[in-house]
C-alpha cells in the first residue's frame, strides 16, 4: 500500500487544542501516524497550510435549493435528484466530509454517494420529519390545498402521525426504508405557514414511544424544537439533539445539561429565509415575519447555552440557505462568543460524537478514517475560510 505524508503544515487534530506543526501519514484510507519528520512513499507539501479533520454539517436538506414553495411545486418530480447531486458537490467543495440530512434525501441518494456514482460527503439520512396534524411538517393551506416543501415519494414516506401507535408504526417504516436517524418536530416552525414556532407539538407519550422504537432499532432521534415546552418535552423523552433551540430557557438548558442533550443551533437558517425573500422568492409574509422575530431570541438562546456548557454541534439547515456556504455558520458561532477552537471542535469531534461516529471520524489520530481538509492560512479566520480551502480528502482519496 502507498503511504502518503502531508508534510510541512500545521494540524488541528480535533482535540480542542490549537493547530500546531505536524505531518500526517495516510495509508489504505486511514491515518497511520501524526508527528514531525514523517516519511512516506508520496509527499504532499502542506507548507503554509493547516490540516483539519473532515468537517461535519449535522443538519442539511440536499434535495432543497430553495424555500420558494411555488417554484418547487412547478418543478418536474425527478429534478430533485439532480438538485441533490448539485448540492452534494457544493457541500463537499466547502470542506464538509460528513452530513446528516434532516429530511428529503432517500436511500438511493445515499447509496449513489456511497458507491461513487456521484461525489458527495458521507451521509446519514432521516428521510422525513415526523409531524403531528397541523404541525411543522403539515403542508395544508386554508384553501384546502396541500402544497409540500418536501413531498413524499416512493422512497420518502408521508410523515404525519398522531398518537403513540401511529408513531411506533412510522418509526418502523422509516427504518425499513433506510433511515439512519429519526427526525421529529416537537414544535411549530418558520417555514410552515400554519404553525407557531412558540407552540409545542406531540404529547410526552408520543415522544416516549418514538424514542423507545428508535432505540430498539439502533437509531438516534433529532428534534426540530423551537418552542420552550417542545424543547423540554424532547429532552425529557430522551431525544439526542435539539435542532434550532430558538426559545431555550434556563430550565431547558439545565435539562439538556443533565441529560447530555446536544444543541445544533443552525444560526444561519433565518438569514437564509430573509435573504431569499430579498432576492425575490415568493415567501409568505407570515413566514418572513417569523424569521425576523426569531433571530434575536435565537442568538440570545445560543449565548445562554454556550455559557452554560451545553454540548454544541455544527449544523446549518442548508437548503434553506445555499449549499456550499455552510461555513457561514462558523463565523456566526464565533461572533456570538464561541472560541475559535471550540467552533472547529463543534464542526469536527463534537459533530462526530453526536452522529455516533467518533470512533472513526472527527479527529486526526492514528486509526481514524483519512477524511481531511487542507486550508490555506489561518483556519480561525472563518469569514474567508471557504475561499481558502485547498483540497478535501475522504478515505485518503482527494475528492475536491
Amino acid at each position: 500500500m502507498t503511504r502518503t505524508v502531508f508534510r510541512g503544515g500545521s494540524v488541528f487534530d480535533g482535540s480542542g487544542a490549537d493547530p500546531s506543526p505536524a505531518d500526517v501519514t495516510v495509508e489504505d484510507g486511514r491515518i497511520v501516524d501524526v508527528g514531525t519528520g514523517l516519511d512516506g512513499d508520496e509527499a504532499i507539501d502542506a507548507t503554509g497550510q493547516t490540516i483539519l479533520p473532515g468537517l461535519f454539517d449535522c443538519h442539511v436538506h440536499v434535495v432543497m435549493d430553495s424555500v420558494d414553495v411555488w417554484r418547487i411545486t412547478n418543478r418536474p418530480y425527478s429534478l430533485r435528484y439532480y438538485v441533490a447531486a448539485q448540492s452534494l458537490r457544493a457541500t463537499l467543495a466547502a470542506g464538509i466530509a460528513s452530513i446528516r440530512d434532516a429530511g428529503g434525501a432517500d436511500l438511493g441518494i445515499k447509496e449513489a454517494v456511497a458507491t461513487g456514482m456521484i461525489p458527495g460527503p458521507r451521509m446519514q439520512i432521516s428521510l422525513a420529519m415526523l409531524s403531528q396534524t397541523g404541525g411543522h411538517g403539515d403542508d395544508w393551506y386554508p384553501s384546502g390545498a396541500i402544497v409540500p416543501l418536501l413531498a413524499a415519494t416512493p422512497g420518502v414516506p408521508n410523515a404525519i402521525v398522531d398518537g403513540p401507535e401511529e408513531m411506533r408504526r412510522k418509526v418502523r417504516e422509516l427504518r425499513r426504508m433506510g433511515a439512519d436517524v429519526v427526525k421529529v418536530a416537537t414544535s411549530g416552525g418558520v417555514l410552515s405557514a400554519r404553525s407557531n414556532p412558540a407552540h409545542a407539538h406531540f404529547r410526552p407519550a408520543e415522544l416516549e414511544m418514538l424514542v423507545e422504537e428508535a432505540t430498539a432499532a439502533g437509531m438516534f432521534v433529532m428534534a426540530h424544537a423551537q418552542a420552550t415546552d417542545g424543547i423540554k418535552n424532547a429532552v425529557r423523552a430522551g431525544i439526542r439533539s435539539i435542532e434550532h433551540g430558538v426559545f431555550l430557557d434556563e430550565e431547558a438548558i439545565d435539562l439538556m445539561l443533565d441529560r447530555g442533550t446536544w444543541l445544533v443551533p443552525t444560526l444561519v437558517a433565518p438569514l437564509g429565509v430573509i435573504e431569499a425573500a430579498e432576492a425575490g422568492a415568493a415567501i409568505p409574509q407570515n413566514v418572513l415575519d417569523k424569521s425576523r422575530a426569531n433571530m434575536e431570541v435565537h442568538q440570545t438562546a445560543f449565548r445562554a447555552a454556550l455559557a452554560a456548557g451545553v454540548r454544541i454541534a455544527m449544523g446549518t439547515d442548508s437548503g434553506v440557505t445555499p449549499h456550499g456556504r455552510n461555513l457561514r455558520e462558523l463565523g456566526l458561532m464565533a461572533g456570538l462568543g464561541m472560541k475559535p477552537g471550540a467552533v472547529l471542535h463543534a464542526a469536527t469531534r463534537s459533530a462526530a460524537e453526536l452522529l455516533g461516529v467518533a470512533d472513526r471520524r472527527g479527529s486526526i489520530e492514528p486509526g481514524k478514517d483519512a477524511d481531511l481538509v487542507i486550508v490555506d492560512g489561518d483556519p480561525y479566520a472563518f469569514e474567508t475560510l471557504r475561499e481558502r480551502i485547498a483540497s478535501v480528502w475522504i478515505g485518503g482519496g482527494r475528492v475536491a
